[in-house]
Parts: structure tokens; sequence; C-alpha cells
């Protein structure tokens, strides 16, 4: 099989739905489904939320990266992240100052996002080739509300925030392949993205403002996004690629590399789906927070589709992130 993600129609097959005739439990109110990151459980007061991640497509800033991507999860859903439980697998060749900074990485990122550090395993193993880390987030809702990425409604505008591929862009700016043949000035930018790739405070504002779709962007980029929310709420989608923000140094670096920045790893960026009605509020109350705010599409009740250079194209289910291509 491909490197990544796997692909949708066998996740459904073979991991979703042998869940659905699993153990069935009242306190379970948000289990497996495609595009669904979170589960939800209820212990009687405010509802929690759990995620976990794994980050594997690099070894530069994993701690950082393994922090964000797994309460981006949470915030997604509207909840409140509160804390992270690490699992860090590292390779013989890993020395002691590596093992600290990744651990310094993971603390400060989790201070800065108000989070605890909750536990967790740290191992010497060869069954790695470099650092792995495997997290799972929790958190808790605000009024017992929860927020599906399959709440979409046929008649929703689509709003993205930030921009197409920061998370990927990070990873990327650090291959050696660069030196040299890209600005080193664009390339220490696109570095300095690892510090937006939180989506809290858009998880916060959205759900405060009533939404009833989030989803954040990760593998697949923005177009395996568009796809999942489509898929889980079992509505069509049409997403306008000339509306999706990219930053100079995303087109360049994959302009290198050859990669469609559309189909690169996005966290950072969230998809909100919501009345038209609401759109403008949404988007002033992002801005206004210093969150860059885009109507990229509408959710139908047809097929899935990208409308580029006025032609209307299949959306098709997510394949290997563009990143495992460089």
């Amino acid at each position: 099989m491909k490197i990544g993600k796997i692909p949708t129609k066998l996740l459904d097959e073979v991991i979703i739905s042998p869940s659905k005739s699993g153990v069935k439990r009242s306190e379970i109110l948000l289990s497996p489904n495609i595009g669904e990151d979170c589960a939800a459980i209820d212990f009687g007061g405010e509802i929690c939320a759990v995620s976990t991640d794994p980050i594997t497509g690099t070894s530069d800033n994993i701690g950082k990266l393994a922090v964000n991507v797994n309460i981006n999860d949470i915030s997604s859903c509207g909840a409140e992240p509160i804390g992270i439980m690490v699992t860090l697998l590292l390779p013989p060749e890993c020395d002691e100052a590596e093992l600290k900074k990744i651990v310094k990485d993971i603390y400060e990122s989790a201070s800065q996002e108000g989070i605890a550090v909750l536990g967790g395993h740290t191992e010497i193993t060869d069954a790695v080739l470099r650092p792995v880390i495997s997290c799972t987030a929790i958190g808790k809702t605000k009024n017992r509300r929860i927020i599906s990425s399959g709440g979409a409604k046929v008649g929703d505008l689509v709003i993205m925030t930030k921009y197409a591929g920061m998370e990927g862009t990070v990873i990327l700016a650090g291959l050696d392949k660069l030196k040299g043949k890209i600005d080193s000035d664009l390339i220490n930018r696109a570095k300095s993205l690892k510090n937006q790739l939180s989506v809290v405070k858009e998880g916060q504002i959205a759900a405060e403002l009533g939404v009833m779709c989030m989803h954040d962007v990760t593998e697949g980029g923005i177009f395996g996004a568009c796809y999942e929310i489509a898929y889980c709420s079992k509505t069509g989608i049409e997403i306008e690629a000339d509306k999706i923000p990219v930053l100079d140094e995303t087109k360049a670096i994959c302009k290198f590399l050859n990669i469609n920045p559309y189909r690169l790893i996005s966290s950072g960026c969230m998809l909100i789906s919501c009345p038209n009605s609401n759109s403008e509020k949404i988007i002033n109350e992002l801005e206004k927070n210093g969150i860059k705010a885009s109507v990229i599409g509408r959710i139908t009740d047809g097929g899935k589709y990208i409308i580029e250079n006025n032609k209307r194209i299949p959306l098709n289910e997510p394949e290997s992130d563009e990143l495992y291509k460089a």
C-alpha cells in the first residue's frame, strides 16, 4: 500500500464498518467515521472529547507538531483542549540531546496552548528509523455542545482559515535538496510558519458563534479535507480552487518539488461550514482576532467538485499526501 493515510474506501471497509457492529455504550456520543477525528464521551457533566494522531512524516519540530495536530482535532469539535498524553519512540541512534530537545518542544508548545502534559511512554526501539510521536489529546465541551465534521448542510458556505499547505511547507523547508536552490530568506519564512499551526482560537470563535461543522486540515490537504466533510455529511461540495489562499513560500517550494499545495498536509488551517446568513459575522470575528478567513466554496446536494480554470473537475477521495512525493 502507499505511504500515508489508508484510502477512504479501505478505511471504511476495514476499520469503520467493524466498529459499527462492536460494543455499543450509551456514554459514547460520537464514534468513528470518515473525516471524524474525535470521539465524544458523556461522563454525566461536560462531555469529554478525545483524539489521537501520530507524527510520522518528519523528525524536525515533531514535539511542536504533535501538540498542535492533536489539540487541533479537539478544537475542531468545539471542545477546549485540556491535556495531552505522549508516546515517544526513538531509534537506538538517537542521543540524549535529541531526546531533551523533543521533550522541551512538547512542554513549551503545551504551555503556549494552556494544556497539561498528562503522561505517556518513552522508549528506545529498533522498530523505528527516526523519532515517532503518537499522542492522545483530551478536551471538554462548553455547555455540552459537540460539533461534528459531518454537520454540514446543503446551502452552507465553506470557510477556510489561514493558508493551504502550511504544515507541509514547514516540513519541506527543512529538506537539504532546497539549499542553494531557493532563497534562504524564503526558507526561513517558511520554517517560521511552525508558530501558526494551531487552530484552537478559530475553533473557539466558530463554536461560540454556533457553527455546526468544523474540520481541521491535515493529510490530504484542503482538497482531502473538503472531500471528508462532504463524505461525512452525506452531501455534495463545490470548491473554487482560485479562492484558496496559498502563501508565496508554499508556492515556491511546491513549484520546485513539483507537488500540489492543495493536497499538501495543512495543519493550521480549518474548514468551517455555515449558513450564508452567518458567514459574514464569522469571517469578521475571525479577522478581528488576526485570523485570515476566506469563502472557498459551498455545500451542495450533488457530487463533489473542484472549479478550476472555469472547469468542473471531480473531487476524488484523498490519496497519499503530496508530502511523501518529496
